[in-house]
């Protein structure tokens, strides 16, 4: 799944523990900067790379499903875990242990001769990037001050924009000019730099005394892991056979005694039930799930669909997402300052209403006609949506709890945003094992239940989520 968009860590940063300065002010944004790209990048590119992995593996849909999902799955469970253990053994250390995983585990892709190896080599990944991306930020987050650490996070978040907006055409132009491999290849130079930079220049951070929720982290990849499991079977086979059911009672079970044990652990959980006392941050979780699960179904499908049903190259495919990303990183800083005049309730209405809008123009989105008339429309209408809905996400979940649990609850949502995308790919797979005419069919009907997804989403923004939001 890309993460053009995604509600990151990067709010974490207006909550970092201590506030603090740095001798070299360039090279710990570089250093930040080139890490967290890693984990932009191979988001957005992997789901271009799908139709020539499953060519050359022999993947069907179920594992082209894991591809992406082997990747979210621990990114997903593992974020604040990551972030924990920077705060526990520091930050510096930890974003180094994170780009180093992250870089072997892209070797081990690119060198993969079956699907099972890539899908290890992909877990890996998403190890590492659930190390690096928190702690990218909080070394931000401690390494400047007041205005300074305004600078630094938008330098850093310009800097996501534009990696993932080349991603996609990048990664199109490497596979059609050399393969798949060279999209993670490509990542071992710009690793190497960002460690050497780290090393170098990178100020560590004082370490804690905390705990780490290990066995939290281990139910919650458990619960996961169950849950997506049963999901891709189910979208793969098109029915629910007994052995589904067990997998998603396994999963529902393993989510119970994840919550149980959150709950007797209190303030030294890995995530604090205490946040859902807050009436708005519940339905900032609920709004985040279908928003971003919805949009992560598109941006899995509608690369694949372009290629093997529109006949599209890859740099085509992915230069056909370049709209979005430009959309979005032009309009987003807009929308955050309207949403510091009249609060979030409306942007966070409208935006996901106007993202569904443009999926329900989707829903006439035929690859094999016109790009301009069929597609381009309904990407940029869900771009212009998103754009209005991101800024005010980052900053309605930081108002909507009290002040200690605010990195908390951002690192929360941004793993909430990661998991609704983990389930749509899973139920993608439904779509992925058509071929001709219904491959169509079903990435329209694909878009129908995304259009439905993106208005339930700003329903619940205006129910639930109060003018000006703050802790209640």
């Amino acid at each position: 799944m890309s993460n053009v968009g995604t509600p990151s860590c990067d709010s974490s940063l207006a909550v970092a523990s201590r506030a603090g300065s740095t001798a070299y002010p360039g090279w710990t944004i570089a250093a930040t900067m080139l890490a967290s790209s890693l984990a932009f990048i191979d988001g957005s590119v992997t789901n271009v790379a799908l139709p020539a992995i499953a060519g050359d593996l022999s993947g069907g849909a179920a594992g082209l499903s894991w591809v992406i999902n082997a990747y979210l799955l621990p990114l997903s469970a593992l974020l604040l875990l990551g972030g924990a253990a920077g705060d526990q053994f520091g930050r510096k250390r930890a974003l180094i242990v994170g780009i180093v995983v992250f870089a072997l585990a892209s070797v081990g892709c690119a060198m993969a001769r079956d699907l099972s190896l890539l899908l290890a080599a992909r877990v890996l990944q998403g190890i590492g990037a659930a190390i690096l991306m928190p702690n990218s930020l909080g070394i931000l987050g401690s390494s400047f001050e007041g205005e300074a650490r305004g600078r630094a996070v938008g330098t850093w978040a310009a800097a996501g924009a534009i990696s993932s907006a080349i991603g996609p055409p990048l990664g199109g132009w490497l596979i059609g000019s050399i393969g798949w491999r060279a999209i993670f290849y490509l990542n071992v130079p710009v690793a190497i730099a960002a460690v050497v930079i780290a090393a170098r220049f990178v100020e560590e951070s004082e370490r804690g005394d905390s705990r780490l929720d290990w066995i939290g982290a281990a139910l919650a990849t458990a619960a996961l892991g169950v849950l997506t499991w049963s999901l891709t079977a189910w979208s793969a086979r098109h029915a629910l056979t007994a052995e589904i059911w067990i997998g998603l009672g396994v999963g529902v079970a393993l989510l119970l005694t994840f919550l149980l044990l959150e709950h007797r652990l209190g303030e030294r959980a890995m995530m604090p039930l205490a946040l859902f006392g807050s009436r708005a941050f519940v339905g900032l979780t609920v709004l985040t799930f279908l928003l971003y699960g919805a949009l992560g179904g598109l941006l899995v499908l509608l690369p694949y669909v372009l290629i093997t049903g529109g006949g599209y190259t890859p740099l085509q495919a992915g230069l056909a997402l370049l709209p979005f990303s430009i959309v979005i990183g032009v309009t987003s800083r807009l929308a955050g300052r309207l949403t510091e005049r009249i609060g979030p309730r409306w942007p966070l209405t409208i935006g996901p209403i106007v993202t569904g809008l443009g999926f329900a123009l989707l829903m006439r989105a035929d690859p094999r006609a016109s790009y301009l008339a069929t597609i381009l429309p309904g990407v940029a209408v869900i771009a212009f949506g998103m754009a209005g809905a991101v800024a005010p996400l980052t900053t309605a979940v930081l108002a909507s709890v009290d002040a200690r649990h605010t990195g908390t609850a951002s690192g929360f949502n941004s793993a909430i945003a990661r998991t609704g995308g983990l389930i749509a790919t899973a139920l993608a797979g439904a779509v992925i094992a058509e071929t001709g005419a219904s491959l169509i069919h079903g990435f329209q009907f694909g878009s129908l239940i995304g259009a439905i997804m993106a208005i339930g989403a700003g329903g619940i923004a205006f129910m639930m989520i109060p003018a000006r939001t703050g802790p209640n």
